[in-house]
C-alpha cells in the first residue's frame, strides 16, 4: 500500500457544484472523494479549512513566462518555467513551439523531450503544440515568414519521432497547399487546430471534416465572418469544434468572449495564455523565438510591426477575469481551464476532473479566486 495523504476540510469541485467533504490521495492518483474519505487510515493529511479544490488547470498554447522562451529554452529555464506556471494554479502545460528553423525546432523538440522525461516538481509538461510551420503568411501574426511552409506529412513525422510521442497538438492554416491532406494523414495522432487564416469556408470545413478538433485563438489572426463569404470563421462557429480563447482584455472584448460562449457553448471554449516570456515580468523587450518584442502596460507586441506577440496572461487572471466578463458562478467558469483542455487533449480520462482513480491534480483556491496552494500527482508544488 502506497503512501496516503488526506485533503480535509475542503470544498471539492464536483459535477459543477461545490460539495464539502474530504479528497483522500494515495501513489498520486484520487483513492477516494467526498465526506467518508477521511475514515481510512493515512500518512498525513492537509487540512484546506474550508477553501475551493479544484481540478488543476491545464494551458494548451503557451510560449513561456518568467523570462523563459520556449523556442530557447534549456533544462533550467523549463525547471523555472514550469514553476511559475504552478505558481498560478496551471498543474499541467503544453510547450507551444513557435515557427522555427528545422534545426532550432530540433533543439527544442530534444529540450523538452529531455525535461519531460526527468521532471519531477512544478506544473507538469504534458507535451508540445506545435505553431506552425504550416500556416498563413497573410495572417503569420508573429511567424517570421521567411520559415513558413507548405504542409509536409514528412516533417512533421520527423518532428513526431525526435518528439517520441510528446507532439500532442499542432495548428495549421487550410488555405496553406498540402494542409488539408496533411490534417487527413495525422488527425489520429496529434490533436489538430486551425488559425493564423484567411482560408475560405469550404476549405476550412475540408480540414474540420478531415479531423481539426479547435480554433487557434479565435478570432485573432483569422478570417473573420461576413455574411456572404463566412470563412474560417463561419465554419469554426457552424461546426461546434473546441475554441481557444485568450482572456486578457485586450484579444477579445468582454463581449466577444460572450458571444463564442453563446456562439460554442460552455463545453467547447477552452482558456489559453499564449504567454510569452515576459509573463510575470516588468515591462520592457523580450523575445518570441526568433522575433524581438515590446511589452508595454502588460500588452506585447512585435517591436518592428506593432502587431500583438502573444500575452502576459496568467492561467489564475484569466480565471478573474472570466469572472468579470460573464458574470458567471466560478463553477460555471472552471471548466474552461479544467476539463475542457483536458478533453480537448483526450487526456479527461486522466485528469480535468475530480474523481476517484484520476490524477490527484488539483488548484486550491482562497474566497478572492486566488491561488494558495498547487498540486501536481499528489504532491504540493506551489504554496502562497
Amino acid at each position: 500500500m502506497g503512501d496516503r495523504l488526506l485533503l480535509k476540510h475542503a470544498l471539492v469541485y464536483r459535477s459543477h457544484r461545490w460539495e464539502p467533504g474530504s479528497v483522500l490521495i494515495e501513489d498520486g492518483k484520487i483513492a477516494a472523494v467526498g465526506q467518508d474519505a477521511g475514515r481510512r487510515a493515512v500518512q498525513a493529511q492537509l487540512d484546506l479549512k474550508g477553501r475551493r479544490l479544484a481540478p488543476g488547470f491545464i494551458d494548451v498554447h503557451t510560449h513561456g513566462g518568467m523570462g523563459v522562451d520556449v523556442n530557447g529554452a534549456d533544462g533550467g529555464d523549463l525547471e523555472r518555467l514550469a514553476a511559475f506556471y504552478a505558481s498560478h494554479g496551471t498543474t499541467g502545460w503544453l510547450a507551444s513551439v513557435l515557427t522555427d528553423t528545422r534545426d532550432q525546432t530540433l533543439r527544442c523538440i530534444s529540450e523538452l523531450r529531455a525535461f519531460h522525461d526527468r521532471q519531477t516538481a512544478g506544473a507538469a509538461l504534458l507535451g508540445i503544440h506545435l505553431e506552425g510551420p504550416f500556416l498563413s503568411k497573410e495572417y503569420k501574426g508573429a511567424m517570421p515568414e521567411s520559415l513558413l511552409r507548405e504542409g509536409d506529412y514528412s516533417l512533421l513525422e520527423e518532428y513526431r519521432q525526435a518528439a517520441g510521442g510528446l507532439v500532442r497538438y499542432m495548428t495549421v492554416s487550410p488555405e496553406v497547399p498540402g494542409v488539408p491532406e496533411l490534417v487527413a494523414q495525422s488527425a489520429k495522432d496529434v490533436v489538430v487546430a486551425i488559425g493564423h487564416s484567411g482560408a475560405d469556408y469550404e476549405t476550412a470545413m475540408r480540414c474540420i471534416k478531415n479531423g481539426a478538433a479547435a480554433a487557434t485563438h479565435t478570432f485573432n489572426a483569422m478570417g473573420l465572418f461576413h455574411q456572404h463569404y463566412p470563412a474560417i470563421m463561419g465554419a469554426v462557429l457552424e461546426s461546434g469544434i473546441y475554441c481557444e480563447a485568450i482572456c486578457d482584455g485586450r484579444h477579445l472584448h468582454p463581449g466577444a468572449v460572450r458571444m463564442l460562449l453563446k456562439c460554442q457553448g460552455w463545453d467547447k471554449v477552452v482558456a489559453i495564455t499564449d504567454s510569452i516570456q515576459a509573463a510575470g515580468l516588468t515591462d520592457g523587450r523580450y523575445k518570441l523565438g526568433i522575433n524581438d518584442v515590446v511589452v508595454e502596460d502588460g500588452d506585447a507586441k512585435l517591436a518592428d510591426t506593432g502587431v500583438r506577440a502573444g500575452s502576459t496572461l496568467t492561467q489564475d487572471t484569466a480565471l478573474r477575469n472570466l469572472l468579470a466578463f460573464t458574470g458567471r458562478p466560478l463553477e460555471q467558469v472552471l471548466p474552461l481551464l479544467t476539463e475542457n483542455p483536458a478533453r480537448l487533449l483526450g487526456i479527461h480520462a486522466h485528469k480535468g476532473f475530480i474523481e476517484v482513480g484520476l490524477d490527484a491534480d488539483f488548484t486550491v483556491l482562497d474566497e478572492e479566486n486566488r491561488v494558495c496552494r498547487t498540486i501536481v500527482a499528489g504532491r504540493t508544488v506551489y504554496t502562497a
